[in-house]
């Protein structure tokens, strides 16, 4: 079939499942490419079979409402690959924008630090701890995950990405705190979805649920994560959160019955909801 032919028909097959048409000219983009062909060049052209077998097939899935990352196998963040399945959350684009945060913050209170060492609590594909490593080459980073499928995927995404960054397999800061190490820059995106939530069945039947949930408001982990931090950060730390757009009264609450004496802010994502909390200790 003519490979135009071939993605008009896959269009009108994810518009019947409610999957954005334009899936298909990215399936099969994402297909020619790593052929080293290119889609533009051949849309009138006849489609070879084992193309589009493999097409087909990546476009079942789709209509089964699996998430396109996971079809492909690979999801960009900050401007890196990182290669997905089931077994990790698919980054997304407003944890990019905690990365930036982070980065910012960095850059305004820790200006004259030679070494920083950063920890990312929950790192399932390794996103947040990689993109760190790699923009602030100051920032040795530790990143843990209760599951030790999640780290070996994160492990891979290091190598393909050439971060040097130290795994660890625990519960949340257990690992840390078992290995006796002082954290200066604490960054934490938990489950944070409330339990009885309604979410999208592409998230719900396909993610990672230990990676989404966080118990019955939302906050499970967070209390974790601030009740246990005094134990493993320096005298001048900061801890940067990422959150559900309707926690942030909750969540500052919590933060400042754990540290009274810190700075507390929230900050909005691109679209102007609430989705990021810091917290400056000895920070003015």
């Amino acid at each position: 079939m003519i490979i135009r032919n071939l993605l008009r028909q896959a269009e009108q097959q994810l518009a019947k499942v409610d999957v954005p048409e334009s899936y298909a000219k990215l399936l099969m983009n994402e297909i020619l490419s790593h052929q080293e062909r290119n889609l533009y060049m051949e849309m009138g052209e006849e489609c070879d079979s084992a193309t589009e077998v493999e097409f087909l097939a990546k476009l079942e899935r789709l209509c089964t409402q699996e998430p396109y990352a996971y079809v492909v196998g690979v999801q960009y963040f900050y401007g890196r690959p990182f290669d997905v399945n089931e077994s990790v959350l698919i980054p997304r684009p407003e944890t990019e924008e905690l990365v930036a945060n982070v980065l910012a913050d960095i850059d305004e209170y820790f200006s004259e630090a030679k070494i920083l060492q950063g920890a990312d609590i929950g790192t399932g594909s390794g996103a947040i701890a990689i993109s760190l490593k790699q923009e602030e080459p100051r920032l040795k980073m530790i990143a843990t995950d209760i599951s030790e499928t999640a780290i070996q995927q994160a492990i891979h995404n290091a190598k393909i990405n050439d971060a040097d960054i130290t795994f660890m397999v625990g519960d949340m800061l257990q690992p840390i705190k078992d290995a006796n190490v002082k954290i200066d820059i604490l960054v934490c995106n938990p489950p944070y979805i409330p339990q009885n939530e309604d979410v999208e069945v592409s998230v719900k039947d396909f993610e990672p649920h230990i990676a989404l949930f966080g118990g019955e408001d939302g906050l499970k982990y967070y209390r974790t994560v601030l009740t246990q931090a005094s134990e493993i950060l320096n005298p001048t730390a900061m801890i940067a959160f990422e959150m559900g757009w309707d926690q942030k009264e909750a969540l500052t609450k919590l933060a400042k019955q754990s540290f009274p004496e810190a700075k507390v802010n929230c900050y909005k994502d691109i679209q102007g909801k609430d989705r990021m909390l810091m917290v400056y200790l000895n920070i003015k």
